[in-house]
């Protein structure tokens, strides 16, 4: 489905403060702000036996979103706010499909996925990412999911179906058990609709004849791999084993992780922290994402998609040597960009926090 924008430029009203404003016009209405964008939670309904889709109605201050982005939801949890990246779908009535899988122990997808009334309302952020297909040149593509990773290529297989599947298409989608997969049906009357679409439902702790994770997969029934555009999402060491398996055989490969993959354990022992903005000086475990170290400390720096892509969480590294969790590199600029929740410190830092 395409991209839809909307103009957001509310009026300068110098007297009036943006805060005052948000507060008594969300009295009135609860997505009226002056610029914010809000989504409200409208309706909910299972998507697999682990998982729930919700439908937002986001406010006029959203300008949309192309198929296969991410959004930033905040969402208050016990009193604070938390951010979490989502691949939503964008419907036809404007509004935003997220499916949310409850995780032992994640106070904020358990609360989306079974605490979450209808009517919540929650902050938006603005989509970002790039994975992403063109609405006018038709590509050879193969799409990876594991996981909550059917997410954005559902958006893109709705994106593709409009078009009309003009070239070929496959899904490979692994989870661990039938109950777990999701948008089934909807897969399968796409497969049905278009010739130009294959779907592999891969089960791999299937009771009778449980199928191959991605990195012992057979790819040779993939027809014309090095004119193939390559998609992969899922957690971490998915990610990393479908870029090991396939990178330099196809066209091109693009990914992206919704959790970390496990790098070889070079990391022990403890450094020091400096944040040369709050004068504190935290000890934080080396091998540790900063994000997760400084969290653990009581430092809530701003956070989003927690996987390296929307930058919410980047601040200035001063000095120190960090290793980049993706792809185990080390870095020793100094004075640069640094994500907080994709480096870990191996020397002693100081940031700008």
């Amino acid at each position: 489905m395409s991209a839809v924008y909307r103009n957001t430029t509310p009026p300068t009203i110098p007297w009036l403060s943006e805060g005052f404003f948000d507060f008594w016009s969300s009295r009135v209405h609860p997505l009226w702000t002056l610029r914010r964008p809000l989504a409200r939670l409208v309706s909910r309904s299972a998507a697999s036996a682990d998982a729930v889709t919700l439908e937002l109605q986001p406010n006029r201050h959203f300008r949309g979103l192309a198929a296969g982005q991410h959004i930033n939801l905040g969402v208050e949890v016990e009193g604070r706010l938390a951010s979490r990246s989502f691949s939503p779908t964008l419907l036809p009535n404007g509004r935003l499909a997220i499916t949310v899988k409850a995780v032992a122990g994640g106070k904020v997808s358990n609360h989306l996925a079974r605490g979450a009334a209808i009517g919540e309302v929650f902050a938006l952020g603005q989509a970002f990412g790039d994975m992403t297909v063109p609405t006018d040149t038709p590509q050879r593509l193969l799409l990876l999911a594991a996981g909550s990773g059917i997410t954005p290529m559902r958006a893109l297989l709705r994106q593709l179906d409009a078009q009309g599947m003009r070239a070929p298409v496959e899904l490979l989608y692994w989870a661990r058990r039938r109950e777990e997969l999701c948008f089934v049906d909807e897969l399968k009357t796409l497969a049905s609709r278009h010739p130009n679409f294959r779907l592999q439902l891969l089960l791999t702790r299937d009771p009778q004849t449980p199928d191959a994770r991605i990195d012992a997969h057979d790819f040779a029934g993939t027809a014309a791999l090095d004119a193939t555009r390559v998609l992969a999402c899922g957690p971490g060491g998915f990610v990393e084993a479908a870029r090991q398996r396939l990178q330099g055989q196809a066209a091109s490969f693009q990914s992206e992780a919704f959790s970390l993959p496990q790098l070889p354990a070079q990391e022990e022992g403890s450094v020091q922290v400096q944040l040369l903005r709050s004068g504190r000086t935290l000890t934080v475990p080396r091998g540790t994402a900063l994000l997760q170290a400084l969290e653990a400390e009581g430092i809530q720096p701003a956070s989003g998609c927690r996987m390296g892509i929307c930058n919410t969480c980047v601040c200035g590294k001063v000095s120190g040597i960090t290793r980049h969790a993706l792809t185990g590199d080390y870095a020793d600029e100094p004075s640069t960009p640094l994500k907080l929740c994709v480096n870990s410190a191996s020397t002693d830092l100081a940031l700008e926090l």
